[in-house]
């Protein structure tokens, strides 16, 4: 009962990052705005620390998760680049990766050959989001940073995509190499227990 509550918790931790975006659209002040991006930061830190340190990841959580951050960031840019904070180059930069990724996600999800593979975040990944939050409050508090933090989001963010694609790679030849494995052995067995034949 416990563990039912504490994974409860924790996804309602990750979809607060749902109203946050809502209100990052509503809310025109940028300190509040700034708020509202530490905020969907902190709870994104938090359930993550509390679901491996208490051992409570799950598949939901790891799908909820993703989706609550990629909402939230894509969100926050859009309106920064509607509002005129930002260029629409560096929207792409910024968006195309969360966008990618998502996309590939739910394919990999769908994909029966990649349904059975464990997709877990990368630090290259986990780079790339704290750099977004960051720029997000240069946007808004400090725009001369932005744009070398956009060059630098836009290098991570593919070299992301490729370690990200080579892992899922990696993980499903490691699943399907027992997989193929087991007829070999059969057929060995199968072919040893035939009697021999006299000439």
């Amino acid at each position: 009962m416990r563990r039912q509550a504490s994974l409860a918790l924790l996804n309602t931790l990750s979809l607060t990052r749902l109203p946050l975006a809502v209100a990052f659209i509503l809310v025109p002040d940028a300190w509040v705005r700034a708020g509202l991006v530490v905020l969907a930061a902190f709870t994104d830190f938090l359930d993550g620390w509390i679901a491996r340190h208490k051992g409570l990841a799950t598949r939901l959580g790891a799908l909820i998760d993703p989706v609550a951050d990629r909402a939230f960031m894509v969100t926050a840019i859009l309106v920064c680049y509607l509002d005129g904070l930002i260029s629409g180059v560096a929207v792409l930069l910024l968006v195309l990766r969360d966008v990618g990724t998502t996309v590939g996600f739910f394919v990999a999800r769908l994909a029966p050959r990649l349904r059975s593979v464990e997709l877990k975040a990368r630090m290259l990944g986990k780079a790339v989001t704290s750099l977004q939050l960051v720029t997000l409050l240069c946007v808004l508090l400090f725009p001369p940073a932005v744009v070398p933090l956009v060059a630098l989001i836009g290098v991570l963010s593919f070299a992301s995509v490729v370690d990200y694609s080579h892992a899922v790679l990696k993980a499903r030849e490691r699943d399907a190499g027992p997989r193929r494995m087991k007829p070999e052995s059969g057929a060995a067995s199968s072919g040893s227990s035939l009697p021999p034949v006299r000439k």
